[in-house]
């Protein structure tokens, strides 16, 4: 056992060692995204833009293309949420809102129907070696951008699962930093849904 985690621990620190520029870039304005969006700061949103601009490039160079198609979603959705929760703020308006039983449903087959169709395509019409997994972490993440820009809360309860699937897929693809990020976007995800809960109980009062 202990040999083992010896090993372990030898090969992530060899793959931090190597960690290309491009990778610690999209690490760090990551982690400040997630950190200034679970705050309900507006300037997430341009940070994100780096963000998923340094991912789009290095995932696609590790061969996760649905991580790589991922980011161009996520750069139109940052936009998007840039211009909206600017919108809100001019007009003094932030609420968080909540999904009802019909919005449960509408995010579970919405997820459940994009892991299979992602995972098909990654499957026939790319090398990837972990289509499935792939698809399934794509589709969640998509789903979890969306309800994040209309200030859904449950976008981090999706974030959550979504991190905690992608931290082993991405030891197991060596790409031990991006590891550690998601181990830490786990942990704000965590510290997101609780605040905003929090600002959303307070809105109903």
């Amino acid at each position: 056992m202990i040999p083992d985690a010896v090993h372990f621990w030898q090969l992530f620190w060899n793959q931090l060692v190597h960690t290309p520029p491009l990778e610690w870039l999209g690490t760090i304005t990551g982690f400040l995204c997630v950190y200034l969006a679970a705050r309900q700061h507006i300037l997430n949103w341009p940070v994100s833009i780096i963000s998923v601009g340094a991912y789009a490039v290095l995932f696609y160079d590790f061969k996760l293309y649905g991580d790589a198609v991922l980011q161009l979603y996520f750069l139109g959705t940052a936009v998007y949420g840039w211009y909206y929760w600017l919108k809100r703020k001019e007009e003094h308006q932030k609420p968080v809102v909540s999904l009802d039983y019909k919005g449960y449903a509408a995010v579970v087959a919405s997820v459940v129907v994009l892991s299979v169709l992602l995972g098909l395509f990654l499957d026939h019409f790319t090398p990837s070696d972990v289509p499935y997994i792939d698809g399934t972490c794509t589709a969640v993440s998509f789903v979890a951008q969306y309800l994040m820009t209309r200030k859904v809360l449950q976008n981090w309860l999706l974030w959550i699962l979504v991190d905690a699937c992608y931290v082993p897929l991405y030891l197991y693809k060596n790409l031990a930093m991006t590891a550690v990020l998601y181990l830490l976007f786990l942990g704000l995800a965590t510290l997101g849904f609780i605040d905003w809960k929090r600002t959303w109980r307070l809105e109903k009062k």
